[in-house]
């Protein structure tokens, strides 16, 4: 999108005359605006240089991370933050030099880059760093310095040359994080994995408040400020809710550990929003302004790269990435593009209106742009990280079933129309990444989803939650109605955790990891299952 994009004129009427009884600010509006351009606010190239000396407390509560990796290269990021509950972080309104270094050791002996940024007030001291010439398929170690304050040391690892012959590549898919639902003991055994990637398929944060307690953690060592316990809407609620989730040492471990692909769902901004249509149906120029703020705070906090930098309401945030001949990513952007759910959401049989082949989950550029990316693909593997459930899931058996009007289910007309397209694309070896249900579900991805003898186009691994839903089960209430109901459902279990999945030349492999407990600390991980899927002969099998 560029800075006159169609909403610009309209949010800025809006942002005129709403205020907080409205769940917005005026200044909070303004401040989301001011991200219409590349640039920090007018004026704020020049603004004065703090004096780092005075940086008296440490300004990394809030670690490092990294993300989208090319051959040569691999997004550094982190925010100076120390005091990261408090209104602008305890930093000052100015901006502050960071240096950073990358390096072959995780001793820094041996430096592979260097260099200096300044962290904008303008993007919440937030730093986005893109160094180049780095070798490819190889591990890096990188670390930032403010003043004399130096941040922890991150790992990564760049992608491998676009024409590499890789034997191997183990990625993980995580999704769906409520702080207040749990703990992210997952991600404490995330980051012991040997991975090459992570994937984060959306709900990396929720706006629903928590309380001083921190919900289902029950702390009884820290009180969380009032200021957390409301509904994120404004910009400054965005900011500080992702330093809530960010200070979370398991998810800090994760990130230093992996290079993150990232993409959003619905929370990020508000339950179950489609396009500028809200859940609390605000008026559209009212909610953009939401979603500009949250789109901003987005960015500011995740390991992404330019062109995913939002110009007001709106960021280009579908995107591509390559390893090598093996593997290639079309991450996928399943919200801001959509049309409305049918039936006023939630689930419902099919109908003319949910079944009308002019809805669009995905939007019509980005559909294109997603076949067309399959019909140049080299790739033994085309995975499709998004973020609501692809395959059909019925909730009864018999005519009289209902499905997820939220999900893919809700667009029938649109997958048919993926589906087609990578069928004529020659997209063969279509492995499927999702989140957003709170279960992990394993899915043969049926061409025609009402007989179980069609085609089987593809395979869908779908991740449980990291903490969203508290505890979960084994075999939720639902589980014996769901196998019965969905044949083409392989397994289906409610814990929490996330799924890694192994691709080589032959076969995909996932493994479903679920711990036992998330609303006390410390569960231990186990594998509750795992299937493989063959290249050339798709559909899952035990492994």
């Amino acid at each position: 999108m560029t800075p006159t994009a169609p909403y610009e004129q309209e949010i800025r009427a809006a942002a005129a005359h709403v205020g907080r009884r409205r769940f917005l600010t005026v200044t909070g509006a303004a401040a989301a605006l001011a991200f219409t351009t590349n640039l920090p606010a007018a004026g704020a190239a020049h603004a004065a240089e703090a004096d780092v000396r005075k940086l008296t407390e440490n300004p990394f509560t809030l670690g490092v991370a990294s993300g989208d990796p090319q051959p040569g290269s691999v997004v550094l990021w982190t925010r100076l933050a120390p005091r990261p509950y408090e209104p602008g972080n305890g930093m000052p309104d100015a901006r502050v030099p960071v240096r950073w270094e990358v390096a072959y050791d995780e001793k820094f002996t041996r430096l592979a880059g260097r260099g200096r940024a300044d962290a904008h007030p303008e993007f919440n001291h937030s730093v986005h760093i893109e160094p180049t010439g780095l070798a490819p398929d190889r591990v890096y170690y990188y670390r930032f310095r403010a003043g004399s304050w130096i941040s922890p040391v991150g790992r990564t690892r760049t992608a491998p040359a676009r024409g590499a012959h890789l034997s191997r590549l183990k990625l993980a898919a995580v999704s769906c994080q409520a702080y207040h639902d749990g703990y992210f003991t997952a991600y404490r055994h995330l980051a012991e994995e040997d991975l090459d990637v992570v994937f984060h398929l959306g709900d990396y944060l929720y706006e629903y408040p928590v309380d001083a307690a921190g919900g289902a953690r029950r702390y009884t060592d820290r009180t969380l400020p009032d200021r957390f316990h409301r509904e994120t809407v404004t910009l400054e609620d965005y900011r500080l809710r992702y330093a809530l989730y960010k200070s979370d040492p398991d998810l800090q471990a994760a990130h230093a550990a992996h290079p993150f692909i990232v993409t959003w769902d619905d929370h990020e901004v508000e339950n179950n929003y489609a396009s500028d249509i809200s859940e609390d149906d605000l008026p559209p120029a009212e909610f953009l302004v939401r979603r500009a703020a949250a789109y901003r705070a987005y960015w500011e906090n995740q390991p992404l790269r330019r062109p995913q930098r939002p110009h007001g309401p709106d960021a280009r945030l579908y995107r591509r990435l390559h390893y090598g001949q093996l593997a290639q990513f079309d991450i996928l952007d399943t919200r801001q593009y959509r049309s409305d759910q049918a039936y006023g959401d939630g689930w419902h049989a099919p109908g003319p209106e949910s079944t009308d082949p002019k809805r669009t989950l995905t939007g019509a550029t980005q559909e294109r742009w997603l076949i067309d990316g399959w019909r140049q693909s080299t790739a033994r593997w085309n995975v499709l990280p998004q973020q609501v459930a692809f395959s059909e899931r019925r909730n009864a058996t018999g005519p009289g079933y209902q499905v997820s009007m939220d999900a893919w289910d809700g667009y029938p007309a649109s997958r048919a129309r993926v589906l087609a397209g990578a069928e004529s694309a020659g997209a063969d070896n279509l492995v499927v990444l999702t989140g957003d249900v709170h279960v992990h579900y394993a899915f043969d991805i049926k061409k025609d989803f009402a007989d179980p003898a069609s085609r089987t186009a593809g395979v869908e691994f779908v991740t449980t939650s990291i903490a969203s839903g508290k505890d979960g089960a084994e075999k939720p209430a639902n589980w014996g109605t769901y196998m019965a109901a969905n044949p083409h459902l392989k397994f289906y279990n409610g814990r929490r955790g996330y799924v890694t999945v192994t691709l080589d030349r032959d076969t995909a492999r996932g493994d479903y990891r679920t711990v036992s407990a998330v609303t006390t600390p410390g569960a231990p991980v186990r594998t509750a299952a795992s299937f493989v899927t063959e290249a050339g002969d798709p559909g899952l099998k035990p492994a």
